[in-house]
C-alpha cells in the first residue's frame, strides 16, 4: 500500500543512512521500525508496576540504602 507521511528532514535523512548501511530500502526500515513501536506500547499497557516483596517484618531495614550495592554486600555477606 502507498502512502504519504510527513517526516522531519533530519530524521528522514538518518534513516535513510541506516537503510543503505543495513543494504535495506528505506520501506523495510520504516515498517520493522512501526512493527517494534507498536509491539511495545502493546506490551507496556499489560505490564503490572513492580512491587517489591519482603517477608518477616515490616520491609527493608532502616538505614539500608538499597542504591548502594557495596553496602547491601556487607550486610547480607555471610563470613566465616
Amino acid at each position: 500500500m502507498r502512502t504519504t507521511v510527513r517526516i522531519d528532514d533530519r530524521l528522514l535523512r538518518e534513516a535513510k543512512r541506516y537503510a543503505v548501511q543495513q543494504g535495506r530500502t528505506f520501506t523495510s526500515v520504516l515498517e520493522d521500525s512501526l512493527r517494534q513501536f507498536l509491539g511495545n506500547s502493546a506490551r507496556r499497557k499489560g505490564v503490572e508496576p513492580f512491587r517489591m516483596v519482603t517477608f518477616k517484618g515490616d520491609g527493608v531495614r532502616p538505614g539500608v540504602d538499597l542504591d548502594d550495592s557495596a553496602a547491601i554486600w556487607d550486610l547480607t555477606e555471610k563470613r566465616p
